[in-house]
């Protein structure tokens, strides 16, 4: 886990995977709201090598993706919500594994263990930040929901 007051180094470390993994998800890299909330976990292979990323932040409202939601061919990134935010604590901004990792379960480790080490109080108050189509069957898996939270990290 890397935070904000970590030593320079390690900051910079985060900086360069962030980087990294917004290019692989198609973001623009973006300040977070809290900076200094911001926890970074990143997973480190048996070769010394940063396999995975996820970052969390402290959020205010979510809102849940609606039973019918699908992507749509014009913008496959577009998914229906609920009108009404909820409360929630915890905001998964990136979910990221080097690709020969994924599927191997790597990431529901790093997942789980991580939002145990956070205290988030349960995973019904966390939501993910504006998933990619993989992220959405992550989320819809790892859930156990296809109604599963979303926020925007933009905003």
């Amino acid at each position: 886990m890397v935070l904000p007051r970590d030593p320079a180094y390690a900051l910079r470390k985060v900086e360069d995977v962030q980087e990294l993994v917004d290019h692989e998800l198609g973001f623009q890299q973006v300040v977070p709201k809290c900076p200094n909330k911001t926890k970074t976990f990143l997973f480190i292979s048996d070769e010394k090598k940063v396999a995975g990323c996820l970052i969390a932040e402290p959020i205010k409202q979510v809102w849940c993706i609606g039973p019918e939601s699908s992507s749509s061919k014009e913008c496959p990134r577009a998914w229906q919500c609920s009108n009404v935010p909820e409360p929630a604590v915890c905001g998964i901004s990136r979910i990221w594994v080097f690709r020969l990792q994924r599927r191997k379960q790597n990431i529901n480790w790093i997942l789980t263990l991580n939002l145990g080490v956070l205290a988030f109080p349960e995973l019904g108050n966390t939501a993910f930040s504006d998933p990619t189509p993989d992220g959405k069957l992550f989320a819809t898996k790892y859930c156990n929901t296809p109604n599963f939270l979303v926020y925007n990290f933009n905003s």
